[in-house]
């Protein structure tokens, strides 16, 4: 473990564009949702997703003993559960809400994560950076619910849905930190979260009423399926793993915010959602929330060494 931590390694050129791309491709992936949402059904597109997803990964990781028993079985089947409830939860909102609102609050999730590692993680407190962050964030999310369009019932299922995923997927990660899980590779527990959803989703989607298309969808949302799959579950992933065993995750983390920027963009250029002043003051308090909890992480891990 020493010998890896010693590899890891400023942020570089090729690292800084690397992660700026991973952050567009991620940025872009609601607005995917939200197209082919209009032929294939929420939950049923999640499980699309997660089928493809873990087949590809099934195939990258053909030499890698997925099955080995590490005692990870029954704590990656709960994250598996937790990991198709937050998407069940994302994909529904997504279908209620305009994109740019959904990204706001699916990335409320960095400060769940915080609250929670407070009680549970040793070590992991909030410092004072942690809770300008938190408070940042819950000014952002009070501009979105207060928009413009908040009051129609269908945005607000939307909203809160998100909210709810943004939860689901806090709990995933902690979960993560304070099991087994912290200590077998990343690429298992993908694997774990995907297969798992795999199998929940489509029975939860057809026990919900949602229904196969009647007929083949659009090159349109076939291409949209097919970056969700190809693109953001297996490439991305894969390649942002590879980073966190290159360099040091609290300097990557501290990029996570360009997601949420790029998600507005997008669907302000692609989907013509309006941007509205609100949403921007928004996006500027989460986003500048998500730096404050991350720049009180890697002080706190610059604390660790130094002493």
């Amino acid at each position: 473990m020493e010998a890896a931590l010693h590899r890891v390694r400023p942020l570089d050129r090729r690292a800084l564009l690397l992660i700026v791309l991973l952050c567009l491709c991620w940025g872009l992936y609601q607005v995917s949702v939200k197209v082919a949402s209009v032929e294939v059904s929420p939950l049923l597109q999640a499980g699309i997703r997660s089928i493809g997803s873990a087949l590809l990964v099934w195939c990258r990781l053909r030499g890698i003993p997925l099955f080995r028993r590490d005692g990870t079985l029954g704590v990656g089947l709960l994250a598996g559960i937790g990991f198709a409830v937050e998407f069940a939860f994302i994909y529904l909102g997504i279908a209620h809400t305009d994109v740019s609102r959904a990204t706001l609050l699916i990335y409320l999730s960095p400060f769940v994560v915080a609250v929670g590692a407070h009680v549970l993680v040793p070590g992991d407190r909030l410092s004072r950076a942690k809770l300008m962050g938190l408070l940042a964030a819950f000014g952002g999310l009070v501009l979105v619910f207060s928009g413009g369009q908040a009051g129609h019932e269908a945005h607000l299922v939307g909203d809160v849905l998100c909210v709810l995923g943004a939860v689901a997927w806090g709990s995933v990660t902690l979960l993560i930190k304070v099991t087994k899980l912290a200590h077998i590779r990343a690429e298992k527990i993908l694997f774990y979260q995907l297969a798992v959803s795999a199998l929940l989703l489509p029975p939860l989607a057809f026990m919900l009423g949602e229904h196969l298309p009647t007929a083949l969808p659009s090159a349109v949302t076939l291409a949209a399926l097919a970056y969700q799959i190809v693109a953001v579950s297996f490439a991305s992933y894969i390649a942002w793993f590879w980073m966190i065993t290159q360099y040091a995750p609290s300097q990557l983390a501290s990029f996570t915010f360009l997601t949420p920027a790029s998600s507005v963009l997008f669907g302000g250029l692609l989907l013509h959602e309006p941007v509205s002043r609100q949403i921007v003051l928004a996006l500027l308090l989460i986003g500048g929330g998500i730096w404050l909890v991350n720049r009180g992480q890697m002080s706190e891990i610059r604390d660790q060494k130094s002493s």
